[in-house]
């Protein structure tokens, strides 16, 4: 079988943005050229994109001009999409009208995500999404749990591609003293309404409530909780930091497919405290390096009680080179010389 050496990777998540779609892509990119993989990264800021109402961090591109030709062009061993935004679609489209094989990934959960913003039930946009994914040779799903949910939403096709996690940044040894009240308990990620933020903010605790990242609901939590530290989004080293350095880290969100933000903190040796819903669930060993519970008080207490040594080591298998390697082996090769 012939070795893919060149990869079109379409995307409506890209940097500047900052969330785990962005940083898995990032990480996938950096291993496939470390791999010999030259990837052209077709992403919004090619076309000159304007912002969505009501959440102007995402970009939204109404005219991707030349994009048919950049893809048809540059004769990618295989074509990846990525999202399910305006790029997704019309690379979608390219590739069914030019009968090239393609594959998709499913990162995020935009039928409960627009359901919480819009009048919309969440069925139609899942017949919607799997409209999308139905002609791609391959669904990449980040985990079992939205696997399984996936198919019973009629997706075909799905396969697992794990996550991975930068241990030379994120480790415990990036621990230093931050100039909070103890405990220390950390959110770390997009400040939306999805991601049920509130959950965490409204629980009595004593110590301090450390917010890091940023998004359209940050003034709102702000103005709510003012007893909350926020400290804006964060990557990197300075982001490890507030890993290794606070107490618990809570997840209450209950509509994500993964949560990279939990493997990263494992890695820094903080347990997660969450719900009991997908994402958390295929990360979390309950006693280990973490507590699940509908009782999201109940889940931080359990944590506290966790010893801090075994935490980090619980997510030694999340590697993104083996990611990488597992995921060029399911691409859609593309023959060319048949399109001739």
């Amino acid at each position: 079988m012939k070795k893919i050496t060149r990869l079109s990777l379409v995307t409506d998540a890209w940097t500047p943005q900052i969330n785990g779609v962005v940083t898995t892509l990032k990480q996938l990119v950096e291993h496939l050229k470390a791999q010999g993989v030259e990837v052209d990264v077709v992403h919004p800021y090619d076309y000159h994109p304007v912002p969505i109402p009501t959440y102007p961090d995402i970009p939204w591109v109404w005219r991707a001009k030349g994009l048919k030709q950049r893809l048809l062009n540059y004769q990618p061993d295989a074509i990846h999409i990525a999202t399910e935004g305006s790029l997704g679609w019309r690379a979608r489209s390219i590739a069914l009208t030019n009968n090239l094989p393609f594959t998709t990934a499913y990162h995020t959960k935009y039928p409960e995500y627009l359901s919480k913003r819009l009048p919309i039930p969440a069925s139609w946009v899942y017949k919607l999404l799997a409209k999308f994914h139905g002609p791609a040779q391959t669904t990449f799903v980040p985990a079992q749990a939205i696997l399984n949910e996936l198919e019973s939403h009629g997706f075909q096709h799905l396969v697992l591609m794990g996550r991975g996690v930068d241990k030379r940044v994120f480790n415990p040894q990036q621990y230093v003293e931050l100039p909070y009240k103890k405990p220390i308990y950390l959110y770390v990620g997009r400040l939306a309404v999805e991601k049920n933020i509130s959950a965490f903010l409204s629980l009595n605790l004593e110590g301090t409530k450390l917010v890091v990242g940023d998004g359209p609901q940050k003034q709102a939590l702000q103005q709510d909780y003012p007893q909350a530290v926020f400290v804006g989004a964060k990557q990197g080293k300075e982001l490890a930091q507030y890993y290794a350095s606070s107490d618990v880290m809570v997840f209450p969100s209950l509509t994500d497919t993964f949560g990279l933000v939990n493997i990263e903190a494992i890695a820094c040796s903080t347990p997660v405290a969450a719900f009991p819903v997908t994402g958390p669930i295929d990360i979390i060993t309950p006693g280990l390096n973490g507590a699940l519970n509908s009782d999201l008080n109940q889940a931080i207490q359990q944590v506290r009680l966790l010893p801090r040594v075994p935490v980090a080591q619980s997510v030694d298998h999340y590697d993104w080179q083996e990611v990488t390697s597992e995921f060029l082996q399911s691409l859609a090769r593309i023959d060319w010389k048949a399109h001739a």
